[in-house]
């Protein structure tokens, strides 16, 4: 069944590449946060972790790496795990894109893969069909490479709370994610070692960066703590 966003799209479509490139035009570029991509922090039990993704997982949004996710998730971590941690990300990475990045990363037995991708997919027009096979395609590298214990596959973002992105392509856009996001729920619902861990948000604008479309410091705090919650169930299971 067509959805409605999907059936007014051919009518909007003059409005929606107005607003798009007014967006792109208007946007506030931002770049990575400055810091160590790699390291080893905390003490106790070993913990390998690789987390790999786009411009979320890179950071951007934040100055310092230890204001992203990195940082907080690798803070956190270590008051429970010695961890030893890698940051592959990078802006504008399409889930297909990270695929030849990982590729190129020697053989290496990992504890836990963190994944944050998706809007790149969505704002490349990505159907749902072509996101979950290179989902799937890149999950089956991981497990091949690194046999991780587990892969967090963080859920594809509310785009229609981006506050960068005006109406009606927020809404557009927030249900094209809200697609790919149930994909993605579904492709880790047939593989006991990842888990989907939906972005969900409280809605207040200090969680937005000051581009109004990356997560600002405090909410790449909240999104670690949500993630390292996981991890160390799952290492506690």
């Amino acid at each position: 069944m067509i959805a409605l966003d999907q059936i007014l799209r051919l009518p909007l479509a003059p409005l929606l590449f107005w607003q798009g490139r007014r967006v792109r035009k208007q946007a506030l570029i931002l770049p990575e946060p400055q810091g160590a991509r790699k390291g080893a922090v905390g003490s106790g039990p070993p913990l390998r972790l690789l987390i790999a993704g786009d411009s979320s997982a890179a950071g951007v949004g934040a100055g310092y790496q230890r204001d992203a996710l990195s940082g907080y998730l690798t803070a956190e971590l270590g008051r429970h795990c010695a961890v030893e941690w890698q940051l592959i990300a990078q802006t504008g990475l399409r889930t297909g894109d990270l695929i030849p990045l990982i590729q190129e990363l020697p053989r290496q037995d990992l504890d836990v893969v963190v994944l944050a991708l998706g809007v790149n997919d969505v704002t490349g027009l990505s159907t749902a069909q072509r996101f979950a096979r290179d989902q799937a395609l890149l999950l089956s590298l991981l497990q091949e490479r690194f046999d991780p214990n587990l892969i967090l596959a963080c859920g594809v973002p509310q785009m229609q709370r981006f506050p960068a992105l005006p109406q009606p392509l927020a809404w557009v856009l927030g249900r094209q994610a809200a697609r790919l996001d149930q994909a993605l729920s579904k492709l880790a619902g047939q593989n006991p070692a990842v888990l989907h861990l939906p972005f969900h948000l409280p809605e207040d604008p200090d969680l937005a960066a000051e581009d109004g479309y990356h997560p600002s410091p405090r909410a790449y705090r909240l999104w670690a703590e949500a993630l390292a919650a996981q991890i160390l169930h799952h290492s506690d299971a």
